[in-house]
């Protein structure tokens, strides 16, 4: 799996607690999240889906489309997170042109995994 560290020293950081919810699926999103610490799993319908570490990133789709959250995040263990709204996610990808291609290979690695889940 793709690993992005460049938010580890992040000065808009949260912190969850163990359970804590991050976000609810169909809701709507204006920031994406980069684990810092922690683990978060992401839940489709009540559903397993993935479970995202260090250095992974979450609720990326939110600030490409309007579209609701497709998936709920939930800390299992006590998590930091760097939160990302849509103007610095801009700004990196203008700036910091590998930072798209890591997203990208984020997102093509979760709808690889989620291609071959279906396929059986």
């Amino acid at each position: 799996m793709v690993e992005i560290n460049l938010f580890r020293n992040s000065r808009d950081k949260r912190t969850l607690e163990a359970g804590e919810v991050l976000f609810v699926e169909g809701e709507h999103g204006e920031h994406m999240f980069a684990v810092i610490d922690g683990e978060l799993e992401l839940t489709r319908h009540g559903a397993h889906v993935e479970t995202i570490g260090p250095g992974g990133l979450i609720g990326e789709l939110a600030l490409i489309d309007a579209a609701p959250r497709s998936a709920s995040a939930r800390a299992t263990v006590p998590t930091t997170v760097a939160v990302v709204d849509k103007a610095h996610f801009m700004f990196l990808v203008q700036e910091h042109p590998t930072f798209a291609l890591m997203v990208m290979s984020v997102m093509a690695e979760r709808l690889r995994r989620h291609t071959e889940h279906l396929a059986g």
